[in-house]
């Protein structure tokens, strides 16, 4: 006889009353990484949870946190720790959704908002604390924050976190929250240095691996453009008027990024920016305009290619290739999500065969260039824009690798 509960929530060890909200939510079927982390975290395990980006790591890790407080009847606390202000106030959303009504108090800590409103929610006694490094530190600096009597810890987007510098701010929290705790630790990607540094706080971790660490979700249609600098923003529009959806660009200079905009609203595309100089509130209206239509188009740079929730983004294109080939796997990541399919366009510019090869060695997969549209404009050159002219050019070698792994150097360089 068919087990009616190996595709439910059913049988993970979940309270009833946790799963009766699931199920009115419309969580009917577990992602596999929750399927495999649930059970460990709520028996209190330490958990090393590593999936593709958009498969419900919050949910993995969320589940458990709370029966495991609302058990203790409040005695256990928790503290998520995140690379982003975006990422913590969607956790924060996803988790009070679950919670609101078992009587579940959070407060959300992170930079550019009110430190005073974030006192104030402190001595609400709240039992899950969300935040970034660098804010929780300083509320601990000033005595607002006792992490003494933190008995669940979730690094969330580890790597990322270390990547982005909060490696000694992370080493602080560690040394603040009880040696006795039970810890967790998601990520899309986990390398061998930060696993190493991870376990050193771990108790015996259960290490979960959904898919291969740097393993793109198998239903995003992947393409790449060749294109020179100066050809990339009509290369974008001409993309933009054959996909009819939503569509997330993403870019390496925060700088460049209200220009993008300004050209694509002269074009007659709806477009906002997303980044690090933006004030807190700029990008909540930014991605709250993106998730609900006002805006078709959201131009980011990587701080939003971490755990950022929209869905049913149509496009996801690397208007830039990202600095490490890791980035890619969570850029793309948008699209696709929660077993859906997308699309993923990147632009590599004539020099950069080395990180289309990186990006190739990391996912495993073989990325099909595409040509270019006939009769493409070229950008003026400007002092704004620099663009000039580039000499260089590549072309593709053809293999026909039949395990689709490139062996060897797609790019042949001519001058």
């Amino acid at each position: 006889m068919m087990n009616n509960t190996e595709n439910t929530f059913m049988g993970l060890g979940i309270a009833p009353r946790l799963l009766d909200k699931l199920n009115s939510m419309g969580f009917k079927t577990p992602t596999p990484i929750q399927h495999k982390t649930i059970p460990s975290l709520i028996e209190g395990k330490d958990v090393i949870g590593i999936a593709q980006t958009g498969t419900g790591k919050t949910l993995a890790f969320g589940v458990p946190m709370i029966q495991r407080i609302l058990q203790s009847k409040g005695q256990n606390k928790g503290l998520i720790v995140l690379p982003t202000r975006e990422l913590a106030i969607q956790v924060e959303e996803a988790l009070m959704k679950i919670g609101r009504e078992f009587g579940l108090k959070t407060a959300v800590l992170i930079g550019g908002a009110s430190t005073y409103q974030q006192i104030g929610a402190l001595r609400t006694n709240p039992q899950i604390i969300i935040g970034t490094p660098g804010r929780i530190n300083d509320l601990v600096e000033q005595r607002a924050l006792n992490l003494h009597n933190v008995n669940i810890l979730v690094l969330d987007e580890a790597d990322r976190m270390f990547d982005m510098g909060f490696a000694p701010q992370i080493k602080k929290i560690l040394q603040q929250v009880p040696e006795n705790r039970q810890t967790m630790l998601f990520s899309a990607t986990m390398p061998d240095n930060i696993a190493k540094i991870a376990s050193g706080h771990m108790k015996l971790p259960v290490r979960i691996e959904i898919a291969k660490q740097g393993t793109a979700a198998d239903k995003i249609e992947q393409e790449l453009f060749v294109v020179p600098k100066n050809q990339k923003i009509s290369l974008l529009k001409k993309l933009l008027s054959e996909y009819k959806g939503s569509v997330l660009v993403f870019i390496r200079a925060k700088h460049s990024a209200g220009k993008i905009v300004r050209d694509l609203k002269v074009a007659g595309f709806s477009a906002t920016e997303i980044h690090s100089n933006r004030s807190l509130n700029q990008r909540k209206e930014a991605l709250e305009g993106f998730k609900f239509g006002k805006y078709r188009v959201l131009v980011a740079t990587d701080i939003a290619s971490r755990g950022i929730d929209v869905k049913g983004i149509e496009l996801v294109v690397n208007y830039d290739l990202p600095e490490n080939p890791e980035d890619y796997v969570h850029r793309i990541g948008r699209t696709g999500r929660a077993g859906l399919s997308g699309k993923a366009v990147s632009f590599a510019m004539p020099d950069q065969g080395s990180k289309v090869r990186e990006i190739e060695r990391l996912t495993n997969l073989y990325i099909p260039i595409a040509k270019l549209p006939e009769g493409l404009p070229i950008a003026i050159k400007t002092p704004e824009t620099g663009f000039a002219p580039t000499q260089k050019r590549f072309q593709p070698r053809q293999y026909g690798r039949p395990n689709n792994r490139p062996q060897r150097s797609r790019f042949a360089y001519k001058r």
